[in-house]
């Protein structure tokens, strides 16, 4: 049991010892304001506060754990052994940075909170990250800092123990688009096949022929594939399909086709299946639940993990919406088009909403990629150079590597073949 003393027990304090102690490096931890209790506790222990009380283990805090609200923080990159580093402390601290502070900044994704630009679809830019603008967004930070911490606790507490972890890799396919041409009914076929006809678009016409004639030809039903590769590797693997009625951004098949409805069905047999929220739903809570529940009722199971169209996210207003439509687990941390970590970590969190000051009940699972971030690439082994070093940076930790795959670029027509990259990315990551 190790034991941290501070001045102040906050939310703040306990969500970051929480989840840098217990979840990332599995040592039990409990808290005390009590200077008596502190010094007569045998076992290991922490001063977290302004000034060590005798010579113990210091770190000397910032203020932010201690703080509520939003204020405008200027930000110094430093370096701690290799490893970017904020929140510079004094000499007296046995790490020269406040770890805690900074791990909650990028956990709590306290810079989204800040003024910014949103995107066309109302997302955060990931060049406004503090991660990429001082190049460490492909680093799990919190992590490392995290095992850091720990070897430093280990010289001065020989027997302090950890819970060892193991390195996960988990398959994520995104179906926000089961087929290309089948199923998609008469009148959305008919005007398809007469727009690619008039832009004279040859070979989607052709394709669509060989659709109408054979459905299983649809370059996007690759399933049966997928699901062969996950058993034959014995990969964890999860898909999100998307459950919604036409509209401007959500052009999937129709939930109510019976043909769409086996497809999950029977996936659903050998993964897990959950939901791929529509665009329309993401400030529309009552069509978030309604989306949920008709998956449900496909699979004869709850619907526990959902994944928001376009990684759309806006702090804390989403998260707020999954816990409404009691969804437990979120899949979206992470950026479309910037290979890395969103957060600065590569373990599950658990949100904490700064506006109210409190840890939602939703765990966030860190992506590392999304495939739509490398579809510009046309050189294969840059794009496997790009992904051997979050590989590497993940494995070091022990850590989950998350990669968001679609069977819509799988099944596309490419300069890369994207189904034999994706068979080199699990072959080479799945353990």
């Amino acid at each position: 049991m190790l034991l941290i003393y501070t001045h102040k027990i906050t939310s703040r304090f306990g969500y970051t010892m929480r989840q840098i102690f217990t979840r990332i490096l599995g040592i039990e931890v409990t808290f005390t304001t009590t200077v008596e209790d502190f010094i007569k506790h045998s076992g290991p222990k922490i001063t977290y506060t302004k000034q060590p009380l005798q010579n113990e283990f210091f770190v000397r805090s910032t203020d932010l754990l201690f703080e509520q609200g939003i204020n405008d923080i200027n930000i110094s990159i430093e370096d701690w052994e290799g490893v970017p580093s904020f929140f510079t402390t004094g000499e007296r601290s046995a790490v020269p940075f406040d770890i805690f502070a900074a791990s909650f900044y990028l956990l709590s994704r306290y810079e989204e909170y800040l003024p910014h630009v949103k995107d066309i679809h109302g997302r955060f830019p990931p060049k406004e990250s503090i991660a990429y603008k001082n190049g460490f967004l492909k680093r799990p930070v919190v992590d490392l800092w995290a095992f850091k911490l720990f070897e430093q606790l280990r010289v001065r507490f020989p027997e302090i123990e950890a819970k060892e972890r193991k390195y996960r890799y988990t398959s994520v396919i995104d179906v926000t688009t089961s087929h290309c041409f089948a199923y998609r009914g008469t009148v959305r076929g008919v005007a398809g096949f007469l727009k690619d006809l008039f832009t004279l678009k040859w070979k989607r016409v052709a394709g669509r022929v060989r659709v109408w004639v054979d459905p299983t030809n649809d370059p996007y039903d690759n399933f049966n594939e997928l699901i062969a590769l996950h058993k034959s590797r014995k990969i964890r693997s999860m898909f999100f399909f998307q459950f919604a009625d036409y509209s401007t951004y959500d052009k999937n098949v129709s939930p109510n086709s019976n043909c769409f409805r086996y497809l999950i069905k029977s996936i659903a047999d050998y993964s897990v299946v959950s939901l791929s929220a529509s665009y329309s739903s993401f400030d529309d809570i009552d069509m978030l639940r309604n989306e949920k529940r008709r998956l449900a009722e496909v699979v004869h199971r709850p619907v526990n993990f959902s994944r928001m169209r376009y990684n759309r996210v806006s702090v804390p207003e989403t998260y707020r919406n999954l816990v409404d439509a009691e969804f437990t687990d979120d899949y979206t941390m992470g950026y479309t088009h910037e290979v890395g970590f969103r957060a600065s970590t590569c373990t599950a969190f658990y949100m904490y909403d700064i506006n109210l000051e409190i840890q939602q009940p939703i765990r966030v699972h860190p992506f590392a990629f999304h495939d739509y971030a490398l579809a510009n690439s046309t050189n294969e082994q840059r794009i496997l150079e790009q992904l051997n070093t979050l590989y590497r940076e993940v494995k070091s930790v022990n850590g989950a590597f998350l990669s968001i795959f679609s069977n819509e670029l799988l099944g596309s027509d490419h300069s890369i073949d994207w189904m034999q990259l994706y068979k080199k990315v699990i072959d080479a990551y799945y353990q």
